[in-house]
């Protein structure tokens, strides 16, 4: 992807946690970043006359500091020197502000999710975090394995104004990876209605508009000398987006998402949402704007 000076990564122990740190640590060590290892606990919320300050300390910060420790022994396994920080309070509004306060390029989170519920919901920490930054997100599924090169990039694009940012981002991407570029953009249908609601013609208009969304971006980059492989689909959009990546073996998928306030934060995208909740590869999620 774009090259990145600093690096967040949301460390909770779990599975899905230590994936994304090796992931983030390969990415560290193509480009000799900057790497912060972030964990969160709760802050005391007990009588603090019942138990001694110390003691408080101790019980608190006592399965962070773990944490961190296993995190740094790992990331030193991938031959990378990390940072690391412990904090209090809320998760997604400790990773965001430490992300804006470090100037953080990129924050590196896990996406567990094994139920169909679970995927849906896609992670209410993460879902938050991308709905409070405006930093750019990568999101790893726990069982992603990643050997450091980069076939190929898809973007995803329903070619509205707000994908510019996602349409530069993919750019850099094959640029300084010297990554292929496939790009797709998906008809939704609705099989219980089609006969009503996708006749023939409407169907046809809606593909040549697809097509013509893709073109453009193949247009665009052809005059950076980037080729860019064009895909129109069928369908719902996550799944055919995740389909197609998974074929292609994509190193990751590249989407938008929108600034937003209030309860709509937590409501990223449709689309966006469920191809991270679906995905096997990892999706990297690009502000449109900064909040």
């Amino acid at each position: 992807m774009a090259k990145y000076k600093k690096i967040l990564v949301a460390y909770d122990g779990s599975a899905t946690a230590k994936n994304a740190l090796v992931v983030a640590a390969k990415l560290a060590k193509q480009d000799n970043s900057w790497v912060k290892v972030l964990a969160v606990v709760p802050p005391y919320a007990g009588d603090l006359e019942l138990i001694g300050v110390s003691k408080i300390k101790e019980t608190i910060e006592g399965p962070g500091q773990a944490l961190l420790t296993e995190a740094r022994e790992l990331a030193s396994r991938e031959g990378v020197h990390v940072l690391t920080n412990l904090v209090q309070g809320e998760p997604f509004e400790r990773i965001s502000a430490i992300a804006d306060h470090e100037n953080c390029d990129l924050i590196v989170m896990g996406r567990q999710g094994i139920s169909h519920f679970e995927r849906e919901l896609m992670g209410s920490v993460t879902a938050r975090v991308i709905g409070h930054t405006s930093r750019n997100v990568l999101v790893v599924p726990e069982k992603f394995e990643w050997d450091g090169k980069w076939a190929v990039v898809l973007l995803a694009t329903d070619g509205s104004s707000s994908n510019e940012v996602a349409y530069q981002e993919a750019l850099e991407i094959a640029k300084n990876r010297s990554a292929r570029v496939a790009a797709i953009s998906v008809v939704r249908t609705n099989p219980a209605n089609e006969s009503v609601a996708f006749a023939q013609a409407a169907a046809r208009e809606l593909e040549m508009k697809a097509q013509g969304i893709v073109l453009e971006f193949k247009e665009r980059a052809a005059e950076m000398d980037i080729h860019v492989e064009t895909f129109v689909k069928l369908g719902e959009p996550h799944q055919a987006i995740t389909a197609l990546a998974a074929e292609l073996g994509a190193a990751v998928i590249v989407m938008n998402t929108h600034g937003k306030t209030g309860l709509k934060r937590l409501l990223m995208g449709c689309v966006t949402q469920r191809t991270i909740g679906y995905a096997v590869n990892p999706v990297l999620v690009v502000h449109s704007e900064k909040q």
